[in-house]
Order: C-alpha cells, then sequence, then structure tokens
C-alpha cells in the first residue's frame, strides 16, 4: 500500500505550492508526483516574484519540507512542460543532486516495485517556447499551430533533430522491451480523444478550417492503448475537467488521471497504486 499525491500546473504559483506544501506535511504521503508547468513562465501577474524561482523558492522550500518530516520525506518525481523553460533543468537537477526529488524525463525511477516513468513533451501548440514541443507521431502540425521547427527555444537543438523528432518515437525508446504492467507514467500532455484532453476551442475556426477541440497527444494514446501501463498521470489542459467533469478514465488496464485545473485552487489527486480505483481529487 502506498498513499500517493498528484499535482500538475502550478505554474510558478507560491499559494498554490504552500497548500501542497501543507497537504504533504500533515497528511504524510509516500510519494508525491508533479507533472509540468511547474514554473512561472510566463510571470504571474501578483502574488510573489523570484529571480530564480527553483534556487530561490523551490528547493529551499522542498529542503525545509524534507528538513521537517525527517525519515516521512516522500518520495516525489516530477517532469517539466511545454510552459517550462529547459534552460531552468540545470536548476532541477540540482534538486535532484540534493536528494529533493527524482527527475524522470525520458527515465525511470522506482516506487517500491512500481517503476516511474516521466515524459515532458506535447503536440504542437499555438505557444511560442517549443523547448518541449514535438511532433506527436508524423510532422504534421494542427490548425492554428505552431510548428516545433518555429517559435523560439531556450536551449538550442539541432535542426535536424527538431524536425524529425516524434513523441511516438521518444515514446518507444522509453519503454523499450519494458513491462509496464507495474508502470506508474507521468505525462504532461494527455492522450487524445478523452475527457483530459478537452480544450475550450467550441466554434473556432483558423482559416476557415474548425479547430479540434481535442489536443492531447495520439501518440501517447496508442502507447496507452498498446503498453497498458498501470497508471497514467496527466496535465496540460487547464479547462478540460471543467469542461467535461471527467479526471479520471481507463482505457483497457490503465488507469488515467488529471490533475490540471483552470480555477484559482490547488487540484490535488491522491491515489494508492494499489488501490487505484479508490482514488480522488480534491481542490484546495
Amino acid at each position: 500500500m502506498a498513499h500517493c499525491f498528484f499535482a500538475a500546473d502550478l505554474h510558478g504559483r507560491v499559494d498554490r505550492y504552500r497548500k501542497l506544501l501543507e497537504a504533504v506535511r500533515h497528511r504524510r504521503p509516500d510519494a508525491v508526483f508533479l507533472g509540468g508547468d511547474l514554473l512561472p513562465f510566463p510571470v504571474p501577474a501578483g502574488g510573489e516574484r523570484f529571480d530564480d524561482f527553483l534556487r530561490e523558492f523551490l528547493v529551499p522550500a522542498f529542503g525545509t519540507l524534507r528538513t521537517q518530516l525527517g525519515n516521512a520525506y516522500p518520495a516525489v518525481f516530477l517532469i517539466l512542460g511545454n510552459d517550462d523553460p529547459r534552460a531552468e533543468e540545470a536548476g532541477v537537477f540540482e534538486g535532484e543532486a540534493e536528494g529533493f526529488w527524482h527527475y524522470v524525463h525520458q527515465r525511470h525511477a522506482m516506487l517500491g516495485d512500481y517503476a516511474v516513468y516521466g515524459y515532458a513533451c506535447v503536440p504542437p501548440t499555438p505557444f511560442q517556447l517549443k523547448d518541449w514541443e514535438r511532433y506527436d507521431v508524423s510532422r504534421y502540425v494542427p490548425p492554428g499551430c505552431t510548428s516545433p521547427e518555429e517559435g523560439w527555444r531556450s536551449v538550442p537543438e539541432a535542426a535536424h533533430l527538431v524536425r524529425h523528432a516524434t513523441i511516438r518515437q521518444d515514446l518507444e525508446e522509453l519503454a523499450a522491451d519494458a513491462s509496464m504492467d507495474r508502470a506508474i507514467i507521468l505525462f504532461h500532455t494527455p492522450p487524445h480523444e478523452t475527457g483530459l484532453d478537452r480544450a475550450a476551442l467550441d466554434g473556432r475556426r483558423f482559416d476557415h478550417v474548425p479547430l479540434d477541440v481535442h489536443v492531447g497527444s495520439i501518440a501517447v494514446r496508442r502507447f496507452i492503448e498498446s503498453k497498458q501501463p498501470w497508471i497514467t498521470l496527466h496535465g496540460h489542459v487547464h479547462e478540460s475537467v471543467r469542461l467535461t467533469g471527467v479526471w479520471r478514465e481507463r482505457m483497457g488496464r490503465t488507469h488515467l488521471f488529471g490533475a490540471a485545473h483552470d480555477g484559482p485552487e490547488l487540484a490535488l489527486v491522491a491515489f494508492d497504486p494499489g488501490a487505484p480505483e479508490t482514488a480522488t481529487r480534491e481542490l484546495l
């Protein structure tokens, strides 16, 4: 039995982090999963501002939490998301070196006998930061979106890699031949055509072409359908739960949980990998 928390898309909101840390202090989960878009980019209006959010707030906050909890400090697994500049990855690695968390993008770590994998990239979006964008299953760019080959990157990447890399290929490499029977996968993007990837694009058109209201990854959906990991965790599409009322789904044996939220609260999913059907979601 393991008691786990999952949150995503905190976007550098100090109030949300303080609610999360307080919940961890009082409820003592065994593990905490953070599903990307963790940093204040663009810088949010109002609230506290930091020159270096990771080193000035996030690392000290988790350091204080570890001091307070001692041996009860949870295993923390995190990835970045499409609004997090990859230039900040160095600070994430520093926090990992200090033992505050496991950074699992295109890597894996263990939680007991569960293998925890992570993947940060999303299909093409209309946004201009492209550090964590990939073509999905082909070089198709949805109407209204910008190619990963355009926009800008905080960390340069070779043009031929940007042109040819896909989420599909990345996930094939991530999983390789490993069994997914006891895998927990921390994605930023949700899978395509689910209640977790529903965007507020109703009636919107680009050059007279209707926009798809489902903005998740086809590659992630196919991966889940074929590999059947035990649990997958998703964020990215803030309004999806408000529009669909859905924060959890099943695909075969796979349990999918979403923690994105477009309100001011912290959306906190609590789950036990041994009994995922008992998972809950609350707004704090």
